[in-house]
């Protein structure tokens, strides 16, 4: 439960701090003193975005905190979060002068959202202009699951539905990434072929070249080895036959005078050399072989890799082998898209046969719920007046999984006997929505083990005996949970456990709201104040102290 408020510089908060009890809490006070600034700070303790506006002294910080008092089975909240459980936890919320808000559990920081998630577990504060929620089919799935008990059940189901959205999603996605891999298969394979069928592991491409050059220029190598070796053998001229005889005098020569003995070498070494060039160039000669059918192949040899080069933007064989090999693995990958595709539709349908069989046993287990709330909100309508009221829930099987199983789900009411049920957001009017909210939120109470609910003047519109009833509820209410009650209505006031008066008043030319537990004899006037207005007549405290009086 909420055990201790404390807010400082806070709207016309200068310093605000109170001790709250188990049970049914009032709190009264005229309109205008100050009551919504003390739930707007509470808000903040729920993750609701801080506004620097509310910072009155903008040299200071501004601080809400809350100390609740835990029970042992909030522990898990807290573990989810990753934040330190403790019996007495404090909650914060700082606005600092720059504008930039900060929170804090058990002095440590935690993000927004982790406060919104653990606050959702501790307290609701819910005002009277707030029934949009009833509407919505988040709301009635989480009110009849609290009825039917399967509140873990559909916890269950939803973590199999997390898993079969995220496989239909990534089936998509798959699918679509095959399509255009279908579209690509065609010419991808055709330009895989092609590179394949140039045999590029066994093509050395300089010596292809070397060839083609041979083949396309025969005759005139021929030519020109024929006139060399005429040359190197014409008789008497021939190149060998002199430089034999240059090479013998020059011998002599360094045989006379040792300064010609290292070009007698070196021509010696040259001498062998031309030999072997003569040599080879022999061998050359007797090779040559112009051949049109080598010579054709060759040019279609070194065309196609032309081509391929040209057409993969690369200069060389090994560029051509590389985009090869990716288009190859590309290929295969093709089939294992398939597969990967068709294991994952095979998980879906697997899960589908778990998914239908959770559904229908929360359908089920529902459907008893959905009695069970006809019948408790007859009783309660019928206390609160609407003795002609018709409530159910109907459930109607869903064309898909949804988030809540395969139902559909609407609460439908009907004021007046005699008249089609409607959707409740289309029945239900601005005099009976308070008394609707007020009994669904009865059924809640006893089924959800949230400590603390704020109830801010959900009994406007009612007087007399709807409201004494309504007071009356709200009592029992407060059996099952700590409830904090906000009221302009005596009746109501008289049903509390204690009560707590909000006042605004002037102090050294500064208007500020403060709030204080009332006495047993301030709570009397308080509530007669209620009955009577400004004016408190003897007749006002009789009947404030019989309230009392009949209240315990």
């Amino acid at each position: 439960m909420l055990a201790k408020i404390f807010i400082e510089n806070y709207a016309l908060i200068s310093h605000l701090e109170i001790d709250l009890g188990s049970g049914m809490q009032v709190i009264t006070g005229e309109t205008g003193a100050g009551k919504s600034i003390i739930l707007g700070a509470l808000r903040l303790l729920m993750g609701e975005r801080a506004d620097i506006k509310n910072v009155a002294d903008p040299e200071s910080k501004s601080i809400v905190e809350g100390t609740f008092q835990l029970a042992e089975d909030l522990r898990s909240v807290f573990m989810t979060h990753d934040v330190d459980f403790e019996p007495e936890t404090i909650i914060r919320r700082e606005i600092l002068p720059s504008g930039k808000s900060r929170a804090f559990i058990n002095d440590v920081p935690v993000t927004l959202d982790v406060l919104r998630q653990v606050s959702a577990s501790l307290i609701d504060i819910h005002s009277q202009f707030e029934t949009a929620n009833l509407f919505t089919e988040e709301f009635q799935f989480r009110l009849l699951d609290g009825l039917s008990g399967t509140t873990k059940n559909i916890a269950d189901y939803q973590t199999d539905y997390k898993r079969y959205r995220q496989l239909q999603k990534d089936v998509a996605s798959l699918k679509v990434e095959l399509s255009t891999r279908i579209k690509e298969k065609d010419f991808n394979q055709f330009l895989l072929e092609e590179l394949q069928d140039a045999q590029l592991d066994t093509v050395d491409f300089d010596q292809l070249r070397a060839q083609l050059e041979t083949q396309e220029n025969m005759g005139n190598i021929a030519e020109n080895l024929s006139q060399i070796l005429d040359r190197f053998d014409a008789e008497n001229i021939g190149l060998l036959d002199g430089m034999l005889d240059v090479k013998n005098k020059l011998s002599k020569t360094a045989a006379l005078s040792h300064q010609f003995t290292e070009l007698a070498e070196r021509l010696d070494q040259n001498y062998v050399e031309l030999k072997d060039i003569l040599f080879e160039l022999q061998n050359k000669a007797e090779e040559l072989d112009q051949n049109p059918a080598a010579l054709e192949n060759l040019q279609r040899q070194f065309s196609t890799l032309q081509n391929l080069f040209s057409k993969h933007n690369t200069e060389d064989v090994a560029g051509l082998i590389a985009i090869r090999d990716a288009l190859d693995a590309g290929q295969q990958s093709f089939d294992m898209l398939e597969s990967d595709i068709h294991a994952k539709e095979q998980e879906i349908a697997d899960l589908e046969n778990v998914l239908r069989q959770k559904a229908d046993k929360l359908h089920q287990r529902r459907e008893k719920g959905a009695e069970v709330f006809a019948t408790k909100m007859t009783e309660l309508l019928l206390r609160l007046g609407l003795d002609k009221a018709t409530i159910r829930i109907a459930l109607t099987p869903a064309e898909k999984f949804n988030t809540y199983g395969q139902d559909e789900i609407q609460i439908l009411f009907q004021a007046n006997s005699g008249y089609p049920l409607k959707p409740i957001q289309q029945a239900v009017s601005g005099g009976e929505r308070s008394r609707v909210m007020l009994a669904i939120k009865k059924i809640l109470a006893e089924n959800s083990q949230l400590p603390t609910l704020i109830l801010d003047e959900i009994d406007t519109g009612v007087s007399g005996r709807i409201a004494a009833e309504m007071g009356t509820l709200m009592q029992e209410m407060g059996h099952d949970m700590q409830l904090i009650v906000i009221t302009h209505l005596a009746q109501v006031a008289a049903k509390g456990k204690q009560q707590y008066k909000v006042i605004k008043q002037d102090t050294g030319g500064r208007t500020t709201t403060s709030i204080t537990p009332l006495s047993e004899e301030s709570r009397r006037e308080e509530i007669a104040a209620l009955l009577s207005g400004d004016k408190i007549t003897p007749a006002a405290l009789q009947q404030a102290e019989e309230l009392m009086a009949s209240a315990h």
